[in-house]
């Protein structure tokens, strides 16, 4: 492509974009990512770590993405107004996502079963029902869970 860089480590890092080269897997579900930022940030999914926190409500965030987002809510000028109930939000993606919970839209078809759900991330989790998989391990006692909540959950009792 004729993109070009002033240092030549973020052209080998775009140069991976291209040959779809991912050298850096993840120990628990084998997902491979491109940046070794990319890894850190996913396997913060599996132990429910968020090191990051809002200094307005002090919610809890694994990257920068999300806190940036969210803090948006806080300062950001909502110019994405629902127009069926005058809910306003920061972004369009959180619109798209709200106006779901008013036309009752259920797109994600579970395969296995008859359930359907708003959010792909919803079939997601329903799915682990029908597989059983849990990915999401405490790093204390190798206990697996479903879901990251119930992980985040179970680590509050060893931290006490």
């Amino acid at each position: 492509c004729n993109k070009t860089f002033k240092k030549k480590s973020n052209l080998v890092r775009h140069g991976k974009i291209h040959t779809g080269e991912k050298p850096y897997q993840c120990s628990q579900c084998y997902k491979a990512f491109r940046q070794n930022t990319e890894l850190v940030r996913h396997i913060r999914k599996h132990t429910g770590e968020k090191p990051l926190q809002c200094n307005q409500c002090n919610k809890a965030f694994t990257d920068n993405i999300n806190l940036i987002s969210h803090m948006m809510e806080h300062t950001g000028d909502k110019q994405y107004e629902c127009s069926q109930c005058g809910k306003a939000f920061t972004n369009n993606r959180l619109l798209i996502r709200h106006v779901k919970t008013h036309n009752r839209e259920k797109p994600y078809q579970c395969m296995q079963c008859d359930e359907a759900f708003t959010y792909k991330s919803v079939l997601i989790n329903h799915m682990r029902k029908h597989t059983g998989e849990k990915p999401y391990v405490c790093s204390q006692c190798d206990m697996a869970f479903r879901l990251n909540c119930d992980l985040i959950r179970h680590m509050r009792k060893h931290t006490g």
